[in-house]
């Protein structure tokens, strides 16, 4: 019914840039939160950022100041820009979106983006 497809990811050095998208389609009324999370080996899932349909945002603390998350709700779509990246940013990067179908409202997840931060 829903589907949210990531892009995106990929290799960085130190200090470079990636920016991360996904697009929910399907039979959508509304989409409420949209965000990413991300998970190293080793560790657990944790939020990266989450932007609200007003707008309201929330950031993990370690990435505040270098990422930015934006949605564009004419195309059901998040944007995670990622700038001064670290190591530490290396992770698989997940989609999140809690979705209105029908008349039933649930969190959707996308597949996952590798990130990899290495010179």
């Amino acid at each position: 019914q829903v589907q949210l497809v990531e892009s995106g990811g990929g290799l960085a050095q130190p200090g470079g840039s990636l920016r991360l998208s996904c697009a929910a389609s399907g039979s959508i009324v509304n989409i409420y939160d949209m965000g990413w999370y991300r998970q190293a080996p080793g560790n657990q899932r944790e939020l990266v950022a989450r932007i609200t349909i007003g707008g309201r945002i929330n950031y993990a603390d370690s990435v505040k100041g270098r990422f930015t998350i934006s949605r564009d709700n004419a195309k059901n779509t998040v944007y995670l820009q990622m700038n001064s990246l670290k190591y530490e940013d290396t992770a698989v990067y997940y989609c999140y979106a809690r979705i209105h179908v029908r008349t039933t409202v649930s969190d959707y997840w996308g597949q996952g983006t590798q990130v990899t931060v290495s010179s």
